[in-house]
C-alpha cells in the first residue's frame, strides 16, 4: 500500500490517550475552560489579556479563567494540590444533556466539536459531581444516533454523501465510511467483481527461497 499514514487505533475512549493516533493528538488539543485555584509564578507574561505591560516575572493570579489545551489541563490538575479546577463545556453542561436526550440526531456535532465523543471520555479524568450523568449522555447519545449512521451509510451507494456525513463527529464519519466500504465490497461482489484471493508475498518469497536452497 502507499498511503502516505496508516490509521492507528484511538485509545481516546479508554483512560488513556494513544499518542501514536492522529485522532487522539487532535483531541488532546482542544481548549478546556479553567479557573485558577493558587496564583502561578511567573506566568502573568504568557498571556497577553493579563500580561500586557507586565514585569516578566509577574504571577498569574488566584482565580484567573484560562482556557487550555486537554493535554496541559490534564497535566495540572490535581486533587490534592488544587492548582486549577475544570469547567465543563457548554456542550457538555446539564442543558445540552437534556437536548441530546430528547433528539440527538438533530444536533450538529461536528460544528460542536469534531471530537465530541473522545475529548468526552477524557473530561471524565478529572473529578467531576456529574461524571455520571456526563458518560450516561455519551452513550445514549451515541446509541441513538448509531442506527441512523449506519442506515445511511447503506443507502447511499454511489451518491455524494458530503451534506450526509456534515454533521458527524470523526468516530461517527469513521463508522460512516466503514458502512460504506462493506456496501461497496457488497456491491461488487454481487456484480462477480470481487478480488481474487491470492498466496500473500510472504507465502510467495518463503516458496522461491525454498526451491533455492533445493536446487542448490
Amino acid at each position: 500500500m502507499s498511503e502516505a499514514y496508516f490509521p492507528v487505533a484511538s485509545g481516546a475512549l479508554g483512560p488513556e490517550e494513544n499518542f501514536l493516533s492522529l485522532d487522539d493528538i487532535l483531541t488532546s488539543q482542544e481548549k478546556l475552560p479553567v479557573r485558577t485555584e493558587t496564583a502561578l509564578p511567573r506566568l502573568g507574561a504568557f498571556f497577553v489579556e493579563r500580561g500586557a505591560g507586565a514585569e516578566p516575572d509577574s504571577a498569574l493570579p488566584q482565580g484567573s479563567k484560562l482556557e487550555l489545551p486537554l493535554w496541559l489541563a490534564k497535566g495540572l490538575f490535581d486533587n490534592k494540590r488544587r492548582i486549577l479546577s475544570v469547567e465543563l463545556p457548554k456542550i457538555y453542561q446539564e442543558g445540552w444533556r437534556t437536548v441530546f436526550s430528547a433528539d440527538a440526531n438533530v444536533v450538529d456535532l461536528h460544528k460542536m466539536g469534531p471530537h465530541f465523543y473522545g475529548f468526552g471520555s477524557q473530561l471524565l479524568h478529572f473529578d467531576s459531581p456529574e461524571n455520571v450523568d456526563i458518560s450516561q449522555s455519551l452513550l445514549q447519545t451515541f446509541i441513538g444516533r448509531f442506527r441512523r449512521i449506519m442506515d445511511s451509510s447503506q443507502n447511499a451507494y454511489n451518491e455524494d454523501t458530503s451534506a450526509l456525513v456534515s454533521r458527524l463527529d470523526e468516530m461517527e464519519r469513521g463508522l460512516f465510511q466503514t458502512g460504506q466500504k462493506g456496501l461497496n465490497d457488497f456491491q461488487c461482489w454481487e456484480k462477480g467483481q470481487a478480488s481474487q484471493i491470492t498466496a500473500s508475498s510472504l507465502v510467495q518469497n518463503y516458496k522461491k527461497r525454498k526451491f533455492t536452497v533445493m536446487e542448490d
